[in-house]
């Protein structure tokens, strides 16, 4: 059975950093393209930053440019997400996400696509005060 779980979450000033950690089991890990996206209340589920099997490529919303940095240790089946400069319009429920991927790098309109990714975590909570 898949499982991700996200960690790290919680209340942090405007400026400060946070990192987010998804831990996943029941999946080899390294075959997996690791995404993560956040819905703020009454909002729709949007893309944060995407990243391929083997690290090899990343992919991140404009809105996050230059601020939030995406990485994976596969040893530890494990992707975090560095969010520095946080900023309140980064109030959100940050998700994680897992899709199987072959050798060939999934395309930018898949990485970023919430319909695209198979497996989901429960979430975790970022609130940024202004």
């Amino acid at each position: 059975q898949v499982q991700l779980s996200e960690s790290g979450g919680g209340l942090v000033q405007a400026g400060g950093s946070l990192r987010l950690s998804c831990a996943a089991s029941g999946l080899t890990f390294s075959q997996y393209a690791m995404g993560w996206f956040r819905q703020a209340p009454g909002k729709d589920r949007e893309f944060v930053e995407a990243i391929t099997r083997g690290g090899r490529d990343t992919v991140q919303a404009g809105s996050v440019a230059g601020r939030f940095t995406i990485s994976r240790d596969d040893a530890k089946s494990t992707m975090y997400l560095q969010m520095n400069s946080l900023k309140p319009e980064d109030t959100a429920v940050y998700y994680c996400a897992a899709k199987l991927t072959g050798p060939v790098i999934p395309g930018l309109d898949n990485l970023g696509s919430s319909s695209w990714y198979r497996y989901w975590g429960q979430g975790t909570q970022v609130t940024v005060s202004s």
